[in-house]
């Protein structure tokens, strides 16, 4: 088999440099030249340039000290191999990436760095990359992630029996500990052996107490008053589980609610205020939960985006007009799965839906009809039938161990797959200063 792809390969090859050769005696320019065949495909100078530049300005963003240029492009060419295994792969299955799908990404990416999309732009130019270039090598990174995603994701198993042994090792406690941020105010006692000045102390320390109980802010006090270290930055500590609190505090921050400050604590240096900001993790995490419907209507190749609005319209009115929700999703809505349950999707956490509809989702009042609206996937109505409070910390817990584990096996096989493509596939690299690390076994 790699006999037939070498000589094909070879006959591509003598194809492009027959038109290569065409070209420059039409038009007397520099030419681009094939650096490597990769199965049914090339990779060519310009390519390795461009990702090379890339990899360049990203360095040296993150003030990374640059490896050798050979060294450099060899470790490049040898990721531009893989890649085009990969998107070679993509193709064969028939995977795309939407121009919509596309547009939402660039947008979070930007989102995500502080920037408006056009602000986004103006960095990438800043950095001599061009906008459409950065747009299409994410389109490929979606695709990669994609067909990793497909071609190992079968390969990984993770049971319920390693879920329990990970909560209950070591690793797993950590993971999951309650954590918690404080603030803090210390008033010092230099001589504990100096009666008046320990009164005088604590007395000042029940004068703050009463302060910030009268409603003046912790932080605040603590910049004028504290005489701990961290007194210019309010008394904040970084979030820290219960077994980094200082030995003084851990048994009473846990006891705190969010907001609330502890009674005046003595210790060898002077008195103490403790402020519980904030907690997080532990084995109860409350949301609030919606139960939701909604009716979809999606573009597609014969149904226009106007038309779809249009007919999502017309539905919201037989709504509107006092038609059954139920009987009208199971009869026009686009996702098949709620649709032949009336547009059930049963009930939802924060954070799970899409950013448009979970923003109509968290603007509707109970009963309320919200839309039509657009989100990536089409056109929606919706409807918040209920809400309640739910401890979902059990469900949080589980749900971050499987992950961890699933992610631990993925890395492995996807390494394992890896290996296996580039064993299969046909590489000929054509430029001697580049073949000894980035071919590897794949010529053979």
């Amino acid at each position: 088999m790699k006999a037939i792809l070498r000589h094909c390969a070879q006959g591509v090859l003598l194809m492009l440099t027959l038109l290569c050769a065409t070209t420059a005696l039409a038009e007397r320019k520099p030419l681009d030249s094939v650096i490597a065949i990769v199965d049914n495909g090339v990779i060519l100078q310009s390519e390795l340039d461009a990702r090379v530049k890339t990899v360049v300005s990203r360095l040296n963003a993150q003030g990374t000290r640059l490896p050798p240029r050979d060294v450099l492009e060899k470790r490049v060419l040898d990721q531009l191999i893989t890649d085009s295994i990969e998107l070679q792969k993509a193709d064969q299955m028939g995977m795309k990436i939407s121009d919509n799908e596309l547009n939402d990404t660039m947008q979070s990416i930007a989102s995500r760095n502080n920037m408006t999309l056009p602000q986004f732009e103006a960095q990438l130019e800043l950095e001599g990359l061009s906008y459409q270039a950065a747009r299409e090598q994410i389109r490929k990174e979606m695709l990669i992630s994609r067909v990793q995603q497909r071609n190992v994701d079968h390969r990984v198993r993770v049971t319920p029996r390693e879920v329990e042994n990970y909560l209950s090792s070591t690793a797993g406690k950590a993971n999951s500990a309650e954590e918690y941020r404080i603030a803090h105010i210390l008033v010092a006692v230099n001589d504990f052996n100096d009666q008046a000045k320990v009164d005088a102390a604590r007395a000042k320390a029940e004068r703050l107490l009463e302060e910030i109980r009268s409603g003046t802010s912790f932080q605040e006090v603590a910049v004028a008053d504290s005489d701990a270290s961290d007194a210019l930055e309010g008394g904040v500590m970084d979030w820290r589980p219960q077994s980094q609190l200082p030995t003084l505090v851990a048994d009473v921050v846990p006891k705190l609610k969010p907001g609330e400050v502890s009674d005046i604590l003595r210790s060898s240096s002077g008195f103490h205020l403790i402020k519980l900001l904030d907690k997080r993790g532990g084995d109860k995490k409350m949301v609030e939960q919606s139960k939701v419907r909604h009716i979809l209507i999606r573009p597609t190749k014969t149904v226009s985006d106007a038309d779809a609005e249009r007919k999502i319209h017309k539905i919201y009115q037989r709504l509107k007009d006092g038609e059954d929700f139920a009987k009208l999703a199971k009869e026009y809505s686009d996702d098949p799965v709620s649709g032949s349950d009336g547009g059930n999707l049963g009930w939802v956490n924060p954070g799970q839906m899409v950013p448009a509809f979970e923003t109509a989702m968290k603007d509707a009042r109970v009963g309320e009809l919200k839309g039509p609206f657009r989100s990536r996937f089409g056109w929606h109505i919706l409807q918040v039938e209920a809400r309640r409070q739910k401890d979902i910390g059990g469900e949080v817990k589980e749900a971050s161990a499987r992950q961890a584990l699933y992610r631990r096996k993925f890395d492995v096989e996807l390494q394992n797959w890896l290996r296996e493509i580039r064993d299969e596939a046909y590489v000929d690299i054509k430029k001697d200063s580049l073949k000894d690390d980035a071919s590897g076994d794949a010529t053979s």
